[in-house]
């Protein structure tokens, strides 16, 4: 809803429905970072907020973290990035023809979602606007499938506590080192 509205009427109202629902965030950010009023996507969250829990976005702004009363143990499995690349691509390819392409069709009505924003869908529902072939949906699929697994590589070698085994190891192994740590 707010992204059809973002598009039938501008960033203008973005920022009159935050100036609305949220005065006080609204005048914050043109006074300390009036370029992120100039952002239709922080601005799209900021509103869909607002709308979406009835409260003020900064409401939820610097808000106590609640503590686990866990610790996580992150396991990484590692392999040569060409093979990840093939099989994203593999995967990719059973995804079609599993009917990823006749599921896109029926959320047709729904493309404007945030959720639908994403590696798969956005491509198959330029295909289907006709604004692209489907063989360049799918290599597109696979690239931007590529490029979010990359990042997603990126983010767990960023953590320190992730032990990394090679994906060909054996899972027994992988659950004695889980065991030996509880």
């Amino acid at each position: 809803m707010v992204s059809k509205n973002y598009k039938q009427h501008g960033l203008p109202y973005l920022q009159e429905q935050l100036q609305e629902k949220d005065p006080a965030y609204y005048n914050k950010l043109a006074a300390e970072n009036p370029q992120t009023l100039l952002n239709p996507q922080r601005m799209m969250r900021f509103v869909e907020v607002c709308l979406g829990t009835g409260k003020p976005y900064s409401s939820f702004l610097n808000q106590k973290k609640n503590t686990r009363g866990f610790t996580p143990i992150v396991i990484g499995l590692e392999a040569e990035r060409s093979l990840m690349y093939d099989r994203i691509n593999q995967r990719v390819d059973l995804m079609m023809a599993a009917g990823l392409l006749e599921e896109v069709k029926n959320l047709i009505s729904y493309k404007n979602l945030n959720a639908l924003q994403t590696v798969g869908y956005k491509e198959l529902f330029d295909c289907i606007d006709e604004k692209i072939s489907l063989p360049f949906a799918i290599e597109e699929i696979k690239k931007n499938t590529r490029r979010f697994a990359k990042r997603q590589l990126t983010w767990f070698k960023r953590n320190e506590a992730t032990k990394w085994f090679d994906f060909k190891t054996d899972p027994k192994e992988i659950i004695q080192f889980i065991d030996s740590i509880i």
